[in-house]
């Protein structure tokens, strides 16, 4: 009984997280998260001589609207795929993997934003978790 409490709380506060960084966000962006809520979206290409149809790219929104992943298909099927993880404090992308063709994963990038929202740091790892790089976002209006 104990677990079930302690797990229920830990995934409440969760939620609220989310709740209270969705709350912090502009309209515009409520409403495009809004309008993509368990959203699929399925490219499609066509040759246009043969009119031969094949599926180009699959893309995948959660219960919030945000992408949680991208699959990337050519002619012998998935070319590649990414998911996403956010940060339930801050509602952005905390953790990106991507797998290659045979879905074994390839790189992991993690984000660091500052307080404004705007992203920091992006360290690449390897699949093993070796740091390989690490990419440094700078503003400026010139």
């Amino acid at each position: 009984m104990k677990r079930f409490i302690i797990s229920a709380l830990i995934l409440l506060t969760a939620f609220q997280g989310v709740s209270f960084a969705q709350s912090r966000l502009d309209p515009a962006t409520l409403a495009k998260r809004e309008a993509r809520k368990n959203l699929v979206i399925k490219e499609w290409n066509t040759d246009a001589k043969s009119k031969t149809k094949w599926l180009d790219r699959v893309t995948k929104y959660d219960e919030f609207g945000r992408k949680v992943e991208e699959i990337e298909y050519n002619q012998y099927g998935m070319a590649w795929r990414e998911v996403y993880e956010y940060d339930p404090v801050v509602d952005k992308i905390s953790k990106e993997t991507r797998y290659n063709a045979k879905n074994k994963p390839i790189l992991v990038r993690k984000y660091e934003y500052d307080e404004d929202g705007t992203r920091k740091k992006q360290y690449n790892y390897s699949p093993s978790g070796r740091l390989m790089t690490i990419k440094v976002f700078e503003y400026s209006s010139e």
